[in-house]
């Protein structure tokens, strides 16, 4: 893949002075109306009200971009991405392509595949930071598999219109860190319908934690240990295996009943749901693959901030890292975080994602564009830093033959920018999910 070089909209403004920000800010609104003929029902600014603005569904759009990067493939200059009845039906140079009046053409800048945030709470905790749209830990039990992200996903959460807003839109989502099994995620699209209308995958992952973050020494509770938090995975996945066995051979007659908590569980012994463990500690990254191979697990490793002192454990586990966010704040379990462990990741050729996580403040949510535009500022490619949120995380979730990349037959899944996606003072002008186009910033 050619070097990630971005074309920016305004060239004749020096973007490093303050009052060429202001221009670039100023302007904002003139460029959406420029880029992309919405229409005038929609177009009115994002502040205008507090209602988000309108999707525009068209039987076939095709986005032109000065500069459109599909990801699995070379930069295009003049690209042309053609969408029809919600799937991708061409991707190449515009010279020489023609459509009908039927065809709704967008342009900008810079084209790139719809954002993938490998690992967030968006739609469980919601934007308000009260306890009524905080559901993202149950903390009465330690144990709780059976929880499912698809029975709490709120996808008319303003968070969901913000994250798309910002070109993000496939999100895997659900239950978070905090307790031993704190329950189970879904992919969806951010498109703000309903859990059932937008799911690509509604029981993708079993979220659990392991270490520090994982005890309630201070609540009186159990585990109040890292190593009891092990014990208590340990145990309930024996106690899964012995289930799912009995359920197997046994007469019908004889079988134990329906165990929600060991169905789920039973799913993570045969490898149809992976364990999503979130470990940081260095310590705690080797229990997970201790784990992992006493059970044969198929896990995916969440955080991971000191993955640079176990780099050869992973690489050789073969299992992917959904990693930290590039601008996590630097305590606790994670105190040992680096911006720089995206890049060497990259080197050491373990896969890898950049998640936005979960934040416990306003406004609840990272921007994974944001904190993949850092760690491409901190040593890593910047072919790397795009696939990182877009192709690499869609593999690593599971969907990755139908988003990540701008390819023919995947869903109509796009991101427009007015410049380089990396710049902070670059806004997102236009999002496209199947086909249908919501506004951008």
């Amino acid at each position: 893949m050619k070097t990630f070089s971005f074309l920016r909209v305004l060239p004749s403004l020096s973007l490093a002075r303050p009052s060429a920000r202001c221009v670039a800010r100023t302007l904002a609104p003139a460029l959406l109306a420029l880029m992309i003929a919405v229409p005038a029902s929609s177009a009115a600014p994002e502040a205008a009200s507090p209602a988000p603005a309108a999707p525009v569904s068209a039987p076939s759009v095709a986005i032109r971009g000065d500069t459109v990067y599909p990801v699995n493939g070379s930069p295009l200059k003049d690209g042309l991405v053609l969408i029809r009845e919600g799937r991708i039906v061409y991707v190449g140079p515009a010279a020489g392509q023609s459509y009908g009046a039927d065809v709704r053409e967008l342009r900008a800048a810079v084209v790139v595949p719809g954002l993938v945030d490998a690992r967030a709470t968006v739609g469980v905790s919601g934007m308000l930071n009260q306890p009524h749209d905080q559901e993202q830990v149950d903390r009465s039990a330690p144990l709780q598999p059976e929880l499912r992200a698809v029975d709490a996903y709120n996808a008319r959460d303003e968070l969901v219109a913000y994250v798309r807003a910002r070109g993000v839109t496939t999100v895997h989502t659900g239950h978070g860190p905090g307790v031993t099994i704190s329950g189970q995620t879904l992919v969806v699209k951010t498109k703000g319908r309903t859990a059932e209308a937008d799911v690509l995958r509604p029981a993708a992952m079993i979220a659990a934690t392991l270490g520090a973050d994982a005890t309630t020494a201070d609540r009186g509770k159990s585990p109040g240990t890292p190593a009891k938090a092990v014990a208590l995975l340990r145990t309930e996945l024996i106690k899964a295996k012995e289930y799912a066995d009995k359920r197997a051979k046994l007469p019908e007659d004889k079988r134990p009943p329906r165990d929600l908590r060991m169905e789920a569980l039973g799913r993570a012994l045969d490898g149809s749901q992976p364990l999503l463990i979130s470990v940081d500690r260095g310590r705690d990254i080797l229990a997970a693959l201790r784990v992992a191979r006493e059970f044969n697990l198929k896990i995916v490793l969440e955080g991971c901030a000191e993955a640079p002192l176990v780099l050869d454990e992973i690489r050789t586990s073969g299992f992917p890292v959904v990693l930290h966010p590039t601008m996590e704040r630097s305590f606790g379990t994670r105190e040992n975080l680096s911006m720089e462990t995206a890049a060497v990741l990259r080197r050491a050729g373990i896969p890898f994602a950049i998640q936005s996580g979960f934040e416990d403040y306003v406004p609840k949510t990272r921007i994974v564009l944001y904190e993949a535009a850092v760690a491409a500022g901190q040593g890593l490619d910047r072919d790397a830093a795009l696939a990182a949120i877009t192709l690499d995380a869609a593999r690593i979730i599971g969907v990755a033959d139908r988003v990540g990349s701008l390819e023919v037959g995947k869903d109509g899944d796009v991101a427009l920018y007015d410049g380089d996606p990396f710049e902070y003072v670059t806004r997102c002008v236009g999002v496209v999910i199947d086909g249908v186009v919501y506004p951008g910033e």
